[in-house]
């Protein structure tokens, strides 16, 4: 937060600017006038791709910069604006279009939250199920195809003769559980829980070749090691509803999203070196999905693994720095 300050004399005014322009002009002539990094709080969220953005950022300010940056978990959407408006937060790397959600509008016509633009990654929600299905219930490439065949789903946790839906981590914006119902769909959503646990739990179904069916995105490094299908929803139409928590018509298939960074309004303000770093930041799926690899698949340290790629793409991240 940034204090309004009482108006000098218009002598210490034209003084202050004139320093202000030789500073300005020394350091655009490669001089060593630079404030100090200070501390930047990056928030990293409950999926893997998530701590692979801040990871990457974060080696790049602390080894480039010699910032001190921490790392918090603050829940996404609604807690981490609140976070943010508080200065808990300075930066969000990966938000999948919660500045939308009617609660957090609040936060961003503040200027708590400042959106800056895309990270260069699209995001892609969807119903999924392996591939191997299709074989044997062609008729499952679309949501029709599943309705009076629910039962090929069916597990302990599911009605005598539902399906089970393996929904995703309870704290994301997702609709599932009103799609199912709008749909007319004998299915029980099910919450596996965070990230590694609905993991865990589909992938094991897979390995048995068993029927799966459940919520999943893209990007995701695991995309590349399971042959998954997502199904095909109801196109959108206008009005179509996206939060299961508000109300209105759900029956459409997920947008796609151009995942965004947001920063909290202290933090646009500090004049901190970093932020031309943020603003830069730029990556595809392909970057993130080996780093998460790293983390999630070969168990590396989170930092080693930063380091990893970081080491791979210098012109990547020279390109950040400028």
């Amino acid at each position: 937060m940034s204090n309004r300050h009482r108006r000098a004399g218009i002598g210490s005014a034209v003084l202050a600017a004139a320093a202000a322009a030789l500073i300005a002009v020394a350091v655009a002539a490669g001089g060593t006038e630079q404030r100090a990094c200070g501390t930047v709080i990056l928030n990293e969220n409950s999926w893997v791709g998530s701590t692979a953005n801040v990871y990457v950022v974060k080696n790049v300010l602390e080894k480039r910069l010699k910032c001190t940056v921490k790392v918090v978990n603050i829940t996404e959407n609604q807690p981490s604006f609140q976070a943010m408006a508080d200065g808990k937060i300075d930066v969000v790397l990966e938000d999948w279009d919660n500045t939308l959600v009617p609660s957090n509008r609040k936060y961003v016509t503040r200027k708590a939250v400042i959106n800056i633009g895309g990270n260069g990654i699209t995001g892609v929600i969807g119903w999924y199920i392996p591939r191997y299905l299709l074989k044997q219930y062609p008729m499952f490439a679309t949501w029709r195809g599943l309705k009076g065949r629910e039962s090929v789903f069916k597990t302990p946790e599911s009605a005598p003769n539902a399906g089970t839906f393996l929904g995703g981590d309870p704290s994301y914006v997702q609709k599932d559980r009103a799609l199912i119902k709008e749909l007319g769909l004998d299915l029980k959503h099910v919450v596996s829980g965070a990230e590694p646990a609905q993991v865990a739990r589909w992938t094991q179904l897979y390995k048995q070749k068993k029927p799966v069916l459940f919520y999943w995105y893209d990007p995701q490094y695991l995309n590349a090691v399971y042959d998954l299908y997502r199904i095909k929803l109801p196109k959108r139409f206008k009005g179509c509803v996206d939060d299961e928590k508000l109300k209105g018509n759900h029956a459409c298939e997920y947008p796609s999203y151009g995942l965004d960074k947001l920063i909290s309004g202290r933090f646009a303000k500090s004049g901190s070196p970093a932020l031309k770093v943020i603003r830069n930041f730029k990556w595809t799926s392909a970057d993130q999905n080996f780093v998460a690899n790293l983390i999630a698949g070969k168990k590396m340290d989170k930092d080693k693994a930063a380091a990893a790629w970081v080491a791979k793409n210098k012109a990547k991240v020279n390109a950040w720095l400028k």
